[in-house]
């Protein structure tokens, strides 16, 4: 028996080819040509989906996600607002019988705090958790990459808090986010600033260390 994968990070099929119920070999196949371009003794296969997680999690989240609509759909009936209250309730309970199918859902990221186990309000876990405790960080164009930074949080929470006010998104949207400013600053501990131009903000950071790159016709 022969199972051809596709990938979704890569545009070469992967070709597992068994003997019996024992695997035979493994190959790396052009789909076009269908030529091999590598065997394999072994090979890890990445999740196409971000959000992966246990059955045993994916209830206990469903059991949450559910537990919030109903106080926020209570909430909005409390406060006169019928259409919010139904939009919401629609869209949530799709998305759970969509999970409980597929295992997944548009804009699953959106319930990420209930998947992950965070309270409410906590900073979303990001790439910067997967690096070691003395990692570096080099910002090219400080000047406008720091401003940027800084301004991600209040961007998204613009967006986030009218999706939840008109009952598209349950309150626990808003901890879908990026990390605020300070968030960033207590883990980007080692960081070199790269400007021309460099803002107060970088001279301030730098504490007096500054190593200046004269170029010369």
């Amino acid at each position: 028996d022969t199972i051809d994968v596709f990938l979704a990070y890569t545009d070469n099929l992967l070709r597992i080819i068994f003997w019996d119920d024992e695997v035979d070999c493994i190959e790396e196949v052009d789909p076009v040509t269908g030529a091999t371009l590598a065997n394999f003794d072994s090979y890890k296969i990445y999740p196409a989906n971000l959000f992966m997680t246990t059955k045993e999690a994916t209830q206990r989240a469903i059991h949450e996600i559910e537990d919030d609509l109903h106080k926020q759909v209570e909430w909005f009936e409390k406060e006169g607002r019928m259409l919010e209250a139904k939009r919401l309730n629609e869209r949530v309970t799709y998305d759970m019988e969509m999970i409980r199918e597929l295992g997944h859902c548009s804009g699953i990221e959106n319930y990420s705090r209930y998947f992950d186990g965070r309270p409410a309000g906590s900073r979303p876990y990001c790439l910067l958790d997967f690096f070691p405790e003395d990692f570096l960080i080099i910002i090219d164009e400080s000047h406008v990459s720091v401003p940027q930074i800084r301004a991600m949080y209040g961007g998204d929470r613009a967006r986030k808090i009218n999706l939840v006010e008109y009952g598209f998104r349950l309150p626990a949207a808003m901890d879908n986010r990026p990390l605020k400013f300070d968030e960033f600053e207590a883990m980007a501990k080692q960081v070199i600033y790269v400007s021309a131009t460099p803002a107060d903000y970088e001279l301030m950071r730098s504490e007096g260390i500054v190593v200046d790159q004269v170029i010369r016709p």
